[in-house]
Parts: C-alpha cells; sequence; structure tokens
C-alpha cells in the first residue's frame, strides 16, 4: 500500500496549521514629533553669511583682542598672490602684487584681492607708492628696439595708464622712485652688456642731471641678468638683482661716473622689485617662484 500522498498531504496540512497559530499581529505606534525640541538655552540657528569675514574681531567690541589680531597681522611675513612676479609695493591698507601684465590689490589684513588693473601693459617692473598712485617701470622688454615708460596705476579705479614715455632711452627701464624733487630711473642691459646698465637722475621737466653705472663687483653676480629694483634708504641706495637673495648697498661718488658699494647685505628677496613699507618700515619683496609677497626688515 502506498502511504507518501496521504503523507505529503498530511505535512501540507500542519505546516498550513502552523502559520495560523496565536492572535492577529497589529504595529504599534509610533508617532514622530512635528519639530525636534530642546530645553532651554537652544535656539534655531541664524546663518550670518551676509556679515563682513574681514576684521571679525572687531565685532566683539574688545580693545584688546583687537590690538592682539593687528599684532598677529603686523607679524605676518608673507603674502600668497600670484601675480608677484616681477614686483610688490605697500600703504596702510593694501598690498600691490605686481606682474608683467597686471597689478592686484590685496587685502593685508585679511590676504583678500580686492581687485586687478585694468588697461594694456607689455613688462611692468618694480614700482613705488606715492599719494595714492602707484609709479611703475615699464619696457617692451625682450624687444628691440628697447623703449620705455613709467606707467602709473590710481589705487582708487585701478585703472594703468601711461604716465611718461621714454622711447629709445640708455635700456629698458626696471625701477623708479621719487626723492626729493627728482626722478631716479634704472635702465637696464642684459647680457655681455649689462655692465651698461645705468642709474639716472632727472628732474622735474625730465631733464638729465647725473648718471652712473654699477661697480663690477655688483655687476659680477648679474650673471647674464641686470638689477631689477632699487630705493634710496637713509641716504644709501639699497639695489637688487634678478635671482639671488642679496641686497647691495651704495652710494653716490664724490667724483667719477661709478656708484661705490658700501656693503653686499642677505635678503630674504630672491631678486626683484622692492619698495618700502609704510606700516612696517622695512622693505616688501617677493619671491616668484613660491607666489609670495615677502615682508621684512633689512639691517644694515
Amino acid at each position: 500500500m502506498n502511504h507518501a500522498p496521504l503523507i505529503v498531504a498530511l505535512a501540507a496540512s500542519l505546516l498550513a496549521a502552523s502559520c495560523t497559530m496565536g492572535p492577529d499581529y497589529a504595529r504599534p505606534e509610533a508617532p514622530a514629533p512635528a519639530a525636534w525640541k530642546e530645553l532651554p538655552p537652544h535656539k534655531t540657528a541664524e546663518p550670518a553669511d551676509t556679515q563682513p569675514r574681514g576684521k571679525w574681531w572687531e565685532a566683539f567690541n574688545d580693545p584688546v583682542l583687537n590690538d592682539l589680531e593687528e599684532r598677529v597681522v603686523a607679524a605676518n611675513q608673507t603674502l600668497r598672490a600670484a601675480e608677484a612676479t616681477q614686483a610688490a609695493a605697500a600703504d596702510e591698507r593694501f598690498i600691490y602684487a605686481i606682474s608683467s601684465t597686471d597689478i592686484a590689490k590685496y587685502d593685508r589684513s585679511t590676504g583678500a584681492r580686492v581687485a586687478v588693473s585694468t588697461g594694456p601693459a607689455k613688462h611692468l617692473n618694480s614700482g613705488f607708492l606715492a599719494e595714492g598712485k602707484i609709479y611703475c617701470a615699464h619696457s617692451n622688454f625682450p624687444r628691440k628696439p628697447e623703449k620705455s615708460e613709467i606707467m602709473v596705476l590710481d589705487t582708487e579705479t585701478m585703472v594703468l595708464s601711461v604716465f611718461k614715455e621714454f622711447g629709445e632711452y640708455h635700456g629698458s627701464l626696471t625701477w623708479v622712485v621719487r626723492e626729493g624733487s627728482a626722478w631716479w630711473c634704472n635702465f637696464a642691459r642684459y647680457g655681455a652688456d649689462n655692465a651698461q646698465t645705468v642709474l639716472v637722475k632727472l628732474d622735474e621737466q625730465w631733464r638729465e642731471l647725473g648718471s652712473w653705472t654699477y661697480p663690477q663687483p655688483v655687476i659680477a653676480k648679474m650673471g647674464n641678468y641686470s638689477i631689477s629694483g632699487g630705493i634710496w634708504s637713509g641716504g644709501s641706495l639699497l639695489v637688487t638683482g634678478h635671482d639671488a637673495k642679496l641686497i647691495f648697498k651704495l652710494r653716490l661718488p664724490a667724483e667719477g661716473k661709478v656708484l661705490e658699494l658700501l656693503d653686499t647685505l642677505p635678503s630674504p628677496f630672491p631678486g626683484q622689485g622692492i619698495a618700502s613699507d609704510p606700516k612696517t618700515g622695512g622693505l616688501v619683496g617677493i619671491d616668484r617662484d613660491k607666489g609670495q609677497v615677502i615682508f621684512a626688515e633689512v639691517r644694515p
């Protein structure tokens, strides 16, 4: 007698019975609150993204904090600036990074770039700031014949324009400063001719009052390059080359047409243009490879 069908039917009957044992399942209620509740003093966040992010510490109206933060900012020795490839200049509030074609304005308290110059330029060099304007050496380097101008930047409008055209005159203008009533302009030569680099003094009508070349120990440090930056400081002339971390301290000779070398100083700047920093009393320059403006005190 074959009992297989009877066994299968019995198993199915037991399985169905096991699935229906016990009371019907009812899912418990789990109500969620409409809003998260927190004991005081919790309050809903109120983002203030429109508030200024500059001198944030001034929002606390704490004179001690203000003083500390200003001292920290003043102690910073570098500022990132992609345009810092030729030189830099500074006033109390802003840093100006100079490239061949542009001058960028940076807030020195935050490091933020706030404006970039407009107006054509080919090869800007060292610049200095006076009465809200930056006067910047400019040339057509490396084109021939060499032609030079002084460009001027209005730091409010950031418009760059020609201030003085020299045309073909001594070489490529690499730095210019105003000292007293005279303009001091450095016209560079390069390669085998770099010993012909000359510092020219001009009056307010642009009449030449004198010219001087550089001593051989200075030229020997230039390689195929030339003098890139210069300022008057305490009656002495401080000049830089193209890439050496050196500052040459010179003076006008009592006689003759060659500047006198007084000292060679270690420098934090790998060459290029330099300028006075009115806020620190030191110098401002650049490290072009790092894209940095550098602030430094040079102790002759």
